[in-house]
């Protein structure tokens, strides 16, 4: 049975724990730092906080954001998404589904609730 340690696991996404400095909501999946932070962003939030990887549900490893209640929306659609980004080196690190799209106006603020990332064991 193939296997791997939790310090493989731990050192992948201990770079959202230490880099991670931003979270854009965006209209769409992004796949560049670009997309998420200028072509398809509605808003942003630098209150960032991802905790240190824990032992996941299921096996593997995962990663904690905890909720954001002061995004600024700078843009009106609706969003789908987030992206978590690095701005100091202009690294897009992660996206996701949103639990649910939000219609948002720019000028408001948005708020998302804590969520985990997360790699499964080996199977």
């Amino acid at each position: 049975m193939a296997s791997l340690a939790d310090r493989v696991f731990d050192n992948g996404l201990s770079v959202l724990d230490t880099e991670a400095n931003r979270i854009d909501i965006t209209s769409q999946e992004v796949t560049t730092y670009a997309e998420a932070t200028s072509t398809y962003t509605l808003g942003n939030s630098t209150s960032l906080s991802i905790g240190a990887p824990a032992d996941r549900t299921g096996g593997g490893r995962e990663v904690t954001a905890a909720a954001i209640s002061d995004g600024s929306v700078t843009g009106t659609g609706t969003a789908t998404h987030y992206a978590i980004v690095d701005t100091s080196n202009s690294r897009l690190l992660a996206t996701g589904s949103l639990n649910a799209s939000q219609s948002v106006t720019s000028g408001n603020t948005f708020s998302l609730g804590s969520f985990t990332i997360g790699i499964p064991d080996p199977a």
